[in-house]
Protein backbone atom coordinates (compact mmCIF):
# COMPACT_ATOMS: atom_id res chain seq x y z
CA UNK A 1 0.00 0.00 0.00
CA UNK A 2 1.09 3.57 -0.73
CA UNK A 3 -0.74 6.75 0.25
CA UNK A 4 -0.27 10.23 -1.16
CA UNK A 5 -1.83 13.07 0.88
CA UNK A 6 -1.91 16.83 0.43
CA UNK A 7 -3.96 19.62 1.96
CA UNK A 8 -4.60 23.34 1.58
CA UNK A 9 -6.68 25.92 3.41
CA UNK A 10 -9.22 27.74 1.25
CA UNK A 11 -11.02 30.95 2.19
CA UNK A 12 -14.41 29.88 0.84
CA UNK A 13 -17.45 28.08 2.25
CA UNK A 14 -17.66 24.28 1.91
CA UNK A 15 -20.56 24.55 -0.56
CA UNK A 16 -18.47 26.67 -2.95
CA UNK A 17 -15.55 24.22 -2.86
CA UNK A 18 -17.94 21.28 -3.41
CA UNK A 19 -19.59 23.03 -6.37
CA UNK A 20 -16.21 23.55 -8.07
CA UNK A 21 -15.00 20.03 -7.23
CA UNK A 22 -18.08 18.40 -8.74
CA UNK A 23 -18.50 20.66 -11.78
CA UNK A 24 -16.61 18.23 -13.98
CA UNK A 25 -17.47 20.09 -17.20
CA UNK A 26 -15.36 23.06 -16.05
CA UNK A 27 -12.23 21.03 -15.19
CA UNK A 28 -10.51 21.76 -18.54
CA UNK A 29 -10.76 25.49 -17.72
CA UNK A 30 -8.91 25.40 -14.41
CA UNK A 31 -7.73 21.95 -13.28
CA UNK A 32 -4.06 21.28 -14.08
CA UNK A 33 -4.20 17.67 -12.81
CA UNK A 34 -7.62 16.19 -13.59
CA UNK A 35 -7.80 17.56 -17.09
CA UNK A 36 -11.18 16.02 -17.93
CA UNK A 37 -13.91 14.25 -15.98
CA UNK A 38 -17.44 13.20 -16.79
CA UNK A 39 -20.23 11.39 -15.02
CA UNK A 40 -22.31 12.14 -11.95
CA UNK A 41 -20.84 12.69 -8.49
CA UNK A 42 -23.21 10.24 -6.79
CA UNK A 43 -22.61 6.96 -4.99
CA UNK A 44 -22.51 4.02 -7.38
CA UNK A 45 -21.98 6.12 -10.52
CA UNK A 46 -19.13 5.42 -12.91
CA UNK A 47 -16.95 8.33 -13.96
CA UNK A 48 -14.49 8.79 -16.78
CA UNK A 49 -11.41 10.68 -15.62
CA UNK A 50 -8.30 11.82 -17.48
CA UNK A 51 -5.35 12.60 -15.18
CA UNK A 52 -2.13 14.22 -16.27
CA UNK A 53 0.31 15.70 -13.78
CA UNK A 54 2.44 18.45 -15.33
CA UNK A 55 5.48 17.01 -17.07
CA UNK A 56 4.14 13.47 -16.96
CA UNK A 57 2.16 11.11 -19.16
CA UNK A 58 -1.63 11.17 -18.81
CA UNK A 59 -4.05 8.30 -18.37
CA UNK A 60 -7.78 7.72 -18.58
CA UNK A 61 -9.61 5.48 -16.16
CA UNK A 62 -13.21 4.76 -15.18
CA UNK A 63 -13.59 4.79 -11.41
CA UNK A 64 -16.74 4.05 -9.44
CA UNK A 65 -17.98 6.64 -6.93
CA UNK A 66 -17.89 5.16 -3.43
CA UNK A 67 -19.14 8.23 -1.57
CA UNK A 68 -20.53 11.64 -2.51
CA UNK A 69 -21.51 13.64 0.54
CA UNK A 70 -22.20 17.23 -0.60
CA UNK A 71 -19.85 19.85 0.83
CA UNK A 72 -17.95 17.12 2.74
CA UNK A 73 -16.45 14.23 0.77
CA UNK A 74 -16.08 12.73 -2.70
CA UNK A 75 -14.45 9.31 -2.99
CA UNK A 76 -13.93 7.01 -5.94
CA UNK A 77 -12.13 3.75 -6.69
CA UNK A 78 -10.35 3.01 -9.94
CA UNK A 79 -8.49 -0.04 -11.21
CA UNK A 80 -5.76 -0.58 -13.77
CA UNK A 81 -6.94 -3.42 -16.04
CA UNK A 82 -8.32 -5.72 -13.32
CA UNK A 83 -9.07 -5.19 -9.61
CA UNK A 84 -6.14 -6.09 -7.37
CA UNK A 85 -3.45 -5.34 -9.93
CA UNK A 86 -3.18 -1.60 -9.28
CA UNK A 87 -6.09 0.10 -7.53
CA UNK A 88 -6.43 3.70 -6.48
CA UNK A 89 -8.97 5.08 -4.02
CA UNK A 90 -9.08 8.86 -4.50
CA UNK A 91 -10.51 10.85 -1.60
CA UNK A 92 -11.38 14.55 -1.55
CA UNK A 93 -12.38 15.86 1.88
CA UNK A 94 -13.71 19.33 2.69
CA UNK A 95 -13.25 20.11 6.40
CA UNK A 96 -15.03 23.27 7.66
CA UNK A 97 -12.76 25.54 9.70
CA UNK A 98 -15.42 28.16 10.46
CA UNK A 99 -16.07 31.65 9.10
CA UNK A 100 -16.20 30.60 5.44
CA UNK A 101 -12.93 28.66 5.49
CA UNK A 102 -12.14 25.01 4.81
CA UNK A 103 -9.26 22.60 4.75
CA UNK A 104 -9.29 20.73 1.44
CA UNK A 105 -7.58 17.35 1.73
CA UNK A 106 -6.77 15.27 -1.33
CA UNK A 107 -5.56 11.70 -0.82
CA UNK A 108 -5.08 8.55 -2.82
CA UNK A 109 -4.54 5.11 -1.38
CA UNK A 110 -2.87 2.77 -3.85
CA UNK A 111 -3.09 -0.99 -3.40
CA UNK A 112 -2.34 -4.01 -5.57
CA UNK A 113 0.54 -6.17 -6.65
CA UNK A 114 1.96 -3.58 -9.08
CA UNK A 115 2.18 -0.74 -6.54
CA UNK A 116 5.87 -1.39 -5.68
CA UNK A 117 6.78 -0.87 -9.35
CA UNK A 118 5.25 2.62 -9.36
CA UNK A 119 6.24 3.93 -5.92
CA UNK A 120 8.71 6.49 -7.27
CA UNK A 121 6.24 7.87 -9.83
CA UNK A 122 3.45 7.97 -7.27
CA UNK A 123 5.52 9.90 -4.76
CA UNK A 124 6.71 12.55 -7.20
CA UNK A 125 4.27 13.06 -10.07
CA UNK A 126 1.05 12.31 -8.20
CA UNK A 127 1.97 14.56 -5.28
CA UNK A 128 2.86 17.38 -7.70
CA UNK A 129 -0.48 16.91 -9.49
CA UNK A 130 -2.40 17.03 -6.21
CA UNK A 131 -0.58 20.19 -5.10
CA UNK A 132 -1.17 21.90 -8.45
CA UNK A 133 -4.87 21.04 -8.35
CA UNK A 134 -5.18 22.19 -4.73
CA UNK A 135 -3.65 25.58 -5.54
CA UNK A 136 -5.85 25.99 -8.64
CA UNK A 137 -8.98 25.06 -6.65
CA UNK A 138 -8.03 27.58 -3.95
CA UNK A 139 -7.51 30.32 -6.53
CA UNK A 140 -10.82 29.60 -8.25
CA UNK A 141 -12.81 29.30 -5.00
CA UNK A 142 -11.42 32.51 -3.52
CA UNK A 143 -12.05 34.67 -6.59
Amino acid sequence: MKEVRTEIEINAPPERVWQLLTDFASFPLWNPFIRKASGEPRKGAQLEVYLQPSGAKGMTFRPKVLKAEPARELRWLGHFLIPGLFDGEHIFTIEPLGAGRVRFVQREIFTGILVPLFVRWLGKDTRRGFEEMNRALKLRAEH
